[in-house]
């Protein structure tokens, strides 16, 4: 079944946009704004009943908590405090008194960010500007100068322009626990998953493979669900994700006027702004936030080759610093290691069997040739997602790379783009009217993670594709469509 066909004359594209999550709302809701498009020619796949929540925001986890404060997320990146002014005008933390941080900062639950953002698009949806399709996508094949998109009931939309805007791969276990663990029923290899943690006992060893963000939520969900047990967490590193500063600073630092050259000259760099920060009285938080902010400047500069010993080396360090914990889970954390329930590792797993529903594991530790042998009821893998794998990790994507039309940039991080977020196939030509919107783009523009970078590329994405809705109005639809003209 197609729908939609009435609109797909040549003076009206159709836009279709793979993935409902933060960047694929905020791509349709900053094009909407244009008011350029007519009912009909705006179309969005995204399995989820509500528009919005994603992957990161459609946890119902009450122990998960936004990890910026609210008053730097909004979906307008003109007006940063939107979100908190949003709560506090809807009285939407009445049945959170654990919202407010001890600097007066606002970490609602994550939930509800997800709510924030479908409020935004829902009039849209309402006046039938745009139409969501509440499937995922089974197939995308090109068709002549439109991309075919089927949706996993059988539902077909021809579009003219087509962002894939999806999440994150699942996580990709390490293969000693998935051969093993397969199908142990308190083995975790994906702990986004509704009740992903469901089977987990009170008193249960647990072995939490990973130490991010991800792993301290794990922490705080299982005191929440009243568990009692031990937890042991293990990263090759060791490293644990930082909290947030006592207090509010200013940017500290300048990376971006002449941007490093190198990975090693970057990491100078930043240490110095650190110690210069804490001479002015300022902690480290200043100088990666200011990192963070020029990110984009400081990942142009760098070769390829030097962005891929950047993430090779320095990428464990970044995202422990970068990525910080908020407050509330944080002090989850910081009990447990306290009292001796949790145990940090820099240690990898070697080896693993099972033994009347017991995990023996050996696990080796890092710049050592001593190994441990631990045992534990339940594994979970909190290694976060597996861009390795991202080109096989859905069937459409696997299509669209075998027929040249998606690669994997040269950096490993995601899809390969250019400057104005347009796929670029394995040879680097432009792919006619498909972009990337979102953190798949991030090996191209550099941080693309946090969500006020992912709303400023939203953004672009939109005004990208608003100026070709403009070029057909114009009748230039077949200059922008051939890929010569690309």
């Amino acid at each position: 079944m197609t729908i939609g066909s009435d609109h797909q004359g040549r003076d009206l594209p159709v836009i279709v946009i793979v993935g409902g999550g933060v960047s694929g709302t905020a791509v349709a809701f900053h094009l909407l704004q244009r008011q350029l498009l007519r009912a009909g020619q705006l179309f969005i796949f995204e399995p989820r009943e509500r528009l919005g929540a994603g992957l990161a925001y459609d946890t119902q986890d009450p122990a998960h908590r936004i990890n910026v404060p609210a008053a730097k997320m909004s979906l307008l990146p003109d007006d940063i405090e939107h979100f908190q002014r949003w709560l506090l005008e809807g009285n939407a933390l009445a049945d959170d008194g654990s919202a407010v941080a001890a600097n007066g900062s606002l970490f609602p639950q994550r939930s509800v960010f997800g709510r924030y953002i479908n409020s935004m698009i829902r009039p849209y949806l309402e006046d039938g500007q745009l139409i969501h399709l509440s499937q995922s996508v089974e197939r995308i094949q090109r068709a002549g100068r439109r991309w075919r998109v089927t949706g996993a009931t059988g539902k077909r939309v021809d579009a003219d322009i087509l962002v894939i805007a999806t999440s994150h791969p699942s996580p990709l276990p390490p293969q000693v626990l998935q051969d093993v663990l397969g199908d142990h029923p308190r083995f975790v290899s994906d702990p986004t998953r509704r009740d992903a943690l469901g089977a987990i006992r009170a008193e249960d060893r647990v072995l939490v493979v990973g130490n991010g963000l991800t792993s301290a939520d794990v922490v705080a969900s299982l005191e929440l669900r009243g568990h009692k047990g031990r937890i042991t967490a293990i990263s090759r590193r060791g490293l644990r994700s930082r909290g947030h500063a006592a207090v509010k600073q200013e940017l500290f630092g300048d990376f971006a006027s002449q941007p490093s050259k190198t990975a090693v000259g970057l990491l100078r760099r930043v240490r110095a702004a650190i110690r210069d920060a804490e001479d002015d009285g300022r902690s480290w938080h200043a100088v990666i936030d200011q990192v963070r902010a020029q990110g984009r400047h400081v990942w142009r500069a760098l070769p390829i080759e030097e962005r891929r010993r950047l993430v090779r080396h320095l990428r464990p360090f970044w995202d422990v610093h970068r990525f910080r914990v908020a407050p509330q889970v944080e002090a989850v954390s910081e009990r447990a290691l306290a009292s001796g329930r949790l145990e940090v590792l820099a240690a990898s797993v070697a080896a693993v069997s099972v033994a009347d529903d017991v995990i023996d594991c050996t696990l080796r530790l890092s710049r050592s040739e001593r190994s441990v042998e631990r045992q534990f009821d339940a594994v979970v893998v909190t290694t976060g997602p597996g861009h390795r794998g991202i080109l096989q990790s859905q069937g459409w994507i696997d299509e669209l790379s075998k027929a040249g039309h998606l690669a994997m940039d040269p950096a490993r991080l995601g899809f390969s783009c250019d400057m104005q977020s347009r796929a670029l196939a394995g040879d680097g030509t432009i792919v006619p009217s498909l972009f990337i919107s979102g953190p798949l783009a991030r090996g191209t523009f550099g941080e693309l993670m946090g969500l006020p970078e992912v709303v400023e590329h939203a953004v672009l994405v939109a005004e990208q594709v608003a100026g070709v809705v403009t070029d057909y109005g114009r009748g230039q639809r077949n200059a922008y469509l051939d890929s010569s003209a690309a």
